[in-house]
């Protein structure tokens, strides 16, 4: 997965990119193992060890491209997260010729 951010004037850059390498860990997770389902009135995935997140051995490759700037510098907190999904939609339908229509993202939405 490739990344790009525009925050402006960078002042920590690893910060930049361990925020960016963490947001698409989310993002994937959530695209991938983000259901929520509700038993006996309650949330049935009350922590992680009922609600999974995309462990290291799962994770694609990352690369995160900080654009150089000289505005002011903005926050760079969870900026990743929202084109992830998206993007790995449109991947899908690149590679398959299927279209995601609801998330978590299941074997059989590929079939």
């Amino acid at each position: 997965m490739v990344c790009a951010v525009d925050v402006g004037r960078v002042v920590n850059p690893t910060n930049i990119v361990m925020q960016s390498e963490s947001a698409i860990v989310y993002g994937l997770s959530s695209a991938l193992y983000g259901e929520i389902s509700i038993a006996n009135g309650r949330v049935v995935q009350t922590n992680f060890n009922n609600y999974p997140v995309l462990r290291l051995d799962a994770m694609p490759a990352v690369e995160v491209y900080i654009v150089p700037s000289e505005e002011k510098p903005t926050g760079a907190g969870e900026l990743s997260v929202p084109p992830v999904v998206p993007a790995l939609c449109n991947a899908i339908f690149a590679a398959t010729g299927k279209r995601i229509r609801r998330l978590p993202i299941r074997a059989e939405d590929l079939a």
